[in-house]
């Protein structure tokens, strides 16, 4: 074998190698993309369970870990403070009263900041 015919091998290995790569690398976003989703409708369901407990909304998700002062009929904890993290490790936001319903759940996606698009698009229940 000669000199070029090594040359050209190993570039050929690097091109299926980087091919093989950004598929796998792309798969591992499109899952966090969909955990992220079922994330923040699982979370949903918590934030409801605690509104038919106590009657009310949390103010803060921090109150599904932790019962909060001066609220009765409090049967958590309905979920744990890591739970409060998408995929990426940013932090869900929670707003009350919401823009299309009484809450708001988001994850803003990959690169932690509003709007984008693929995998950097926001992220939240309907």
């Amino acid at each position: 074998m000669s000199l070029l015919e090594i040359i050209i091998v190993i570039v050929l290995i690097g091109a299926v190698l980087t091919v093989v790569g950004s598929r796998v690398l792309g798969g591992a976003d499109r899952g966090k993309a969909n955990l992220a989703k079922t994330q923040i409708q699982t979370l949903a369901g918590k934030v409801e369970n605690f509104q038919l407990d106590t009657g009310r909304l949390p103010a803060k998700l921090e109150d599904l870990a932790a019962q909060p002062a001066g609220v009765s009929g409090w049967l958590g904890p309905y979920a744990k403070p890591s739970e409060f993290n998408d995929p990426w490790g940013h932090a869900i936001e929670y707003r009350v009263p919401g823009e299309a319903g009484p809450f708001d759940l988001k994850s803003l996606g990959k690169d932690g900041r509003p709007g984008g698009s693929s995998y950097d698009a926001d992220i939240s229940v309907e």
